[in-house]
């Protein structure tokens, strides 16, 4: 049973202080590429979730976010009082500095204006830290293994589609490999043929029999495709037993194909017969479908 690479899994948890939407998205990748956006209060925990991922989802570019929404209304920055004392103070005394006149500036015009400026003043306002519940992160934890196994499941559904239209093609490669047979006999009956009347044409007399059928004989095994046949046959069949085991083989199932294709392209080398050709360009048209596929395999 082969699985997708891609994958997507999602899970809402609502706790006390706080609702999170967990979400794991996957994509194609050789290797595994993790990246990670969480609330930097549980950035300790990062390590851990690369480590889970690695486990879990084994190969691809892997992205998870857990986004965190406060339940409560109230806001979480508060006025550092202490600091804003300090510029008041300053104020005033540089008021009395400079000599401004009551009569001109009241105690209570002069308060009613100061204000709108401490507050703009630097570090006036704090943020305060986050509330999160001792058992918080046990509830993230749980939420995140859930998000990725509904990923897996969903890879697994793809992988079943994928599964089904690589044997489809398989399948094809092996039909159209049987359609050469009854070409090689009549192909290779032709050449000889065809040496035979040109070497009548040449109106040579004295022939030596034996060093034409061995010249005849050495062109023909250069012609014959019986080995690309038969190790063609072998890996097809070995890319099926490999399809159906349970351990991840994309990576492998992606070098038998190589193979497949080596086989391929010797036997067009070797086919001067325009229906083994246009047969030929059959199977390299299926076996690159199949290797596109395969790069979504994990």
């Amino acid at each position: 049973m082969i699985h997708s690479m891609t994958g997507y899994g999602k899970y809402e948890l609502n706790l006390k202080y706080a609702n999170f939407t967990i979400e794991v998205k996957s994509l194609n990748s050789k290797q595994l590429d993790t990246n990670i956006k969480i609330s930097s209060i549980y950035r300790d925990k990062e390590i851990d979730l690369r480590n889970l991922l690695s486990q879990k989802l084994q190969r691809g570019k892997i992205e998870l976010s857990v986004w965190r929404e406060k339940s409560e209304s109230s806001s979480n920055y508060t006025l550092n009082t202490a600091v804003i004392k300090d510029y008041h103070e300053q104020i005033v005394q540089l008021k009395k500095e400079l000599k401004i006149n009551r009569d001109m500036l009241t105690m209570t015009s002069f308060e009613a204006d100061i204000i709108p400026i401490l507050l703009k003043m630097p570090d006036v306002m704090q943020k305060g830290e986050e509330k999160v519940d001792k058992n918080e992160w046990t509830e993230i934890s749980k939420g995140v293994n859930i998000a990725i196994d509904n990923l897996l499941q969903f890879r697994l559904d793809e992988g079943i589609k994928l599964e089904e239209d690589i044997l489809l093609r398989i399948n094809k490669l092996t039909d159209l490999l049987l359609k050469l047979t009854p070409f090689i006999k009549e192909r290779l009956d032709k050449i000889k043929t065809n040496l035979t009347d040109k070497l009548a044409e040449l109106k040579v007399k004295d022939v030596d029999e034996n060093r034409f059928e061995q010249e005849l004989i050495y062109y023909l095994e250069k012609q014959d495709i019986t080995e690309e046949q038969v190790r063609l046959k072998t890996h097809l069949d070995y890319f099926l037993e490999t399809i159906k085991t349970d351990c991840p083989n994309g990576k492998k199932l992606g070098f038998i194909s190589q193979e497949i294709g080596r086989e391929i392209n010797t036997i067009g080398s070797k086919s001067s017969n325009a229906e083994m050709q246009k047969i030929v360009v059959q199977m390299k048209d299926e076996l690159e479908k199949i290797k596109e596929q395969l790069l979504n395999i994990l």
